[in-house]
Parts: C-alpha cells; structure tokens; sequence
C-alpha cells in the first residue's frame, strides 16, 4: 500500500498533536521516567504546539495518510544545522514517525523519499537527523535510506540527557540528473 503524502494543514494540529504523542510515546515511554515523557509530552505535542508549527514558514510537515488515516508524519527544519557542526544547505529532519501497526508497509519509505524531494527542492544539499543511540530500528531504516552515522548530538527528555547519533544524507539538487541510474 502507498500512502498519500501531503502537507499539513492548520485543520490537522488537533490530529497531529494526538498521533504525535501517541507515536512517541509508543516508541519511547518504555526506556524513560513517565515524568521525563509526561513533561515531553506536554512541551512539544499540544494542539496549539502543532499549530504554531503548522505555521511556521521554515518547518514542513508532511502527513502519510492511508484512506484519509493518519499514519505517519515528519517535520522538517529548513536551512538548520546541528550546532557546532558545519554542514552544506542543512535541512534537519526534527520528527519522523510511523504507526507501529504500519511499520514494514513501505510508508517509512514513501515518506522519506518525500522528505529527500522536498528539502531538494527547497534548495537543502544535506538532510540531517538525530536519532537515539538506543533505537535499533530507527537507525537501521536510516541507513538503509543511504543516511551515515557524522558525529553526536543530545537530546533533553525531561530531566534526562540522552545521546543521540547525529546522520545525515548528501542530497542532490532539485532538478539534477541522476548519475549512474537508469
């Protein structure tokens, strides 16, 4: 199955906001403190919180949605890079999940080639991501999608520092012919 891929909405933060919690929730709450993840929880994925971002000109979300269900989503940040970390037209890719029920149904894949063909177009030459050391899934699919380990970076949970793989993945331009393939 293909999902649909699209940009979010303002109509979508109530949505959003709850498969956004869900998802991370699903993914994380089992290795961390519950207060660290109700804290987290509440600071990034509140309905007003998906808004502002909705709206915000240099974040994209993109929806995967499979008949009208939301099935995953990511969010990107144009023209950012890690700090202290210099790299070439960075594009971080802040958020990216998938429904635990959809995972190995091609949506992953279908979703980050639309991230790699936007952050493209939009003129980024390095699409980069943090992903927690711990999970094994993630960063298999990232480097499976030709995305390297480059450094470290943290991330805050809570009370919590946590040691994340920084990866990141050489894009070409918008436009550019594709060398070598056919």
């Amino acid at each position: 199955m293909t999902p649909t891929i699209r940009p979010a909405r303002r109509a979508d933060a109530a949505a959003l906001a709850a498969f956004s919690a869900r998802t991370f929730f699903d993914t994380y709450a089992g290795a961390n403190d519950p207060a660290d993840m109700a804290a987290h929880l509440a600071a990034k994925y509140s309905e007003a919180t998906q808004a502002a971002e909705i709206e915000n000109p240099v974040l994209v979300y993109l929806l995967a949605e499979l008949d009208n269900l939301l099935v995953g989503f990511a969010l990107l940040h144009l023209n950012h890079g890690p700090d202290n970390t210099e790299l070439s037209g960075p594009v971080e890719v802040v958020r990216f999940y998938v429904a635990k029920e959809w995972h190995g149904h091609g949506v992953a894949q279908a979703l980050m080639s639309a991230c790699v063909e936007v952050a493209s177009r939009r003129g980024g030459r390095t699409l980069w991501l943090a992903v927690w050391q711990e999970n094994a899934r993630a960063i298999a699919f990232y480097r499976k999608a030709g995305f390297t380990v480059a450094g470290r970076v943290t991330f805050r949970l809570g009370s919590q520092l946590q040691n994340d793989h920084m990866m990141t993945l050489a894009l070409e331009p918008a436009g550019a012919p594709a060398v070598g393939r056919r």
